[in-house]
């Protein structure tokens, strides 16, 4: 069965989201944990998170891919804006035990200057000041497009963190299809290559989630900007063949286009089509 669905608004309560999420035919979707461009976060309401519960189970909705703010930068750097990023990340993992079993996936961070190698070194060490053995979510890097300063580029460079991570079996990869082709990974002339140097630096096993994007640029120009499917440079045949891919196929693909509801219900209807055909 595949698991699609699309990044919804940060202000809604959880069965608000939930029930936006089943009326575009999603069954799993990804939610900001609070504002993206700044830190505040909406308390967490019990009471809405029991019929969240009771309603996901009811209509197949097993799996949430919630997204950190970008204003979380682990590796900037100014400390103040570092420490900002790790009090960000302690309070979303307990908010994230009321959803348990989950991912919590977040873009690596920029170094700002300081260079790679200590910007790895400090996302690597504030990952183990707060993940722990008893949480129960799964945290997720980001393949990136390597605008700028960003660390996760190349699957090196998320591997270099990974290797350094003590609770390794809480920490994977979320692949963005449009990340990583504007990373310069042509997942249109050799997916399959692609995926098997991914398995040889870090291993499928760590592979958790797929942001199902299109390219508004050619490969390799590392400039990050979102299409919808089918629309871009990365094409609707190559999405459609991510999709049926046996490595990925059962993993939750979520939207990030630059669309409104009717157009990511249409996207998630089209995909579906795509998987009954494939």
């Amino acid at each position: 069965m595949l698991r699609i669905g699309n990044h919804l608004p940060a202000s809604k309560d959880y069965l608000a989201m939930a029930k936006h999420a089943q009326r575009l035919g999603a069954n799993t979707f990804a939610f900001f944990t609070r504002n993206p461009r700044g830190g505040t976060a909406k308390p967490i309401d019990e009471a809405d998170l029991q019929k969240f519960h009771a309603y996901a189970a009811e209509y197949g909705i097993d799996r949430l891919v919630a997204h950190a703010p970008y204003t979380m930068n682990l590796c900037s750097a100014k400390p103040e804006i570092r420490q900002f990023g790790r009090t960000m990340l302690r309070d979303d993992l307990q908010r994230m035990e009321y959803t348990p079993n989950q991912y919590y996936n977040f873009h690596p961070g920029s170094h700002t200057g300081q260079g790679t190698e200590t910007g790895i070194a400090q996302i690597a060490d504030a990952l183990n000041e707060i993940l722990t053995p008893e949480q129960h979510t799964i945290v997720l890097l980001e393949t990136m497009a390597g605008k700028g300063s960003e660390i996760g580029r190349s699957f090196e460079e998320l591997e270099a963190i990974l290797e350094r991570i003590t609770c390794a079996e809480k920490i994977g990869v979320c692949f963005d299809t449009c990340h990583a082709w504007d990373a310069g990974y042509d997942i249109a002339g050799d997916l399959d290559g692609v995926l098997t140097q991914f398995d040889r630096i870090i291993g499928l096993n760590r592979l958790y989630a797929v942001h199902l994007n299109d390219s508004m640029n050619p490969c390799g120009t590392h400039k990050d900007r979102h299409q919808k499917l089918g629309q871009g440079e990365i094409g609707l045949e190559v999405l459609t063949r991510v999709v049926n891919h046996p490595a990925l196929r059962n993993l939750p693909f979520i939207l990030e286009t630059p669309n409104e509801d009717e157009g990511y219900a249409a996207e998630i209807a089209m995909m579906r089509a795509a998987v009954s055909q494939g």
